[in-house]
């Protein structure tokens, strides 16, 4: 089955994927960001399938805002509306878009030396939440 995702989903995919790897960038900024970042980055750039077609680059002229909030409140929804558009038009890449996500999620986690901290536990799972709120 050939599945045919508009400009705009697409965008969202990547909104949403990338977001989150900002998100946890900035959730780990006490310590390493930078690392966090990288460790996610691959793991999207990791993905396969449609998924990891559409995820191979980051968005383009997306304006995250100024605070980690302004951020989440883009991409948690992001997160939801990806989730919920391919479920009804891939439900495979749901799952595949899913697990990217979190093997990201988990890889900014992993990236800090003494574990996670609690602002990167928490972050990880607002992004849970919203992956799984569609």
């Amino acid at each position: 089955m050939t599945i045919n995702l508009t400009d705009q989903d697409a965008l969202t995919l990547r909104l949403a994927a990338w977001g989150a790897v900002s998100l946890m960038s900035a959730a780990g900024a006490a310590g390493s960001a930078h690392k966090a970042g990288t460790e996610s980055s691959l793991a999207l750039t990791s993905a396969t399938g449609l998924v990891g077609h559409v995820l191979a680059r980051a968005p383009k002229g997306v304006k995250y805002g100024k605070t980690v909030a302004e951020l989440a409140d883009q991409v948690l929804p992001a997160l939801t509306a990806a989730m919920g558009l391919l479920k009804e038009q891939a439900p495979a890449e749901a799952d595949n878009f899913r697990r990217t996500v979190l093997v990201a999620v988990e890889a900014a986690a992993r990236s800090d030396q003494g574990g996670p901290s609690p602002a990167m536990t928490e972050m990880a799972r607002k992004i849970t939440e919203a992956l799984d709120a569609a």
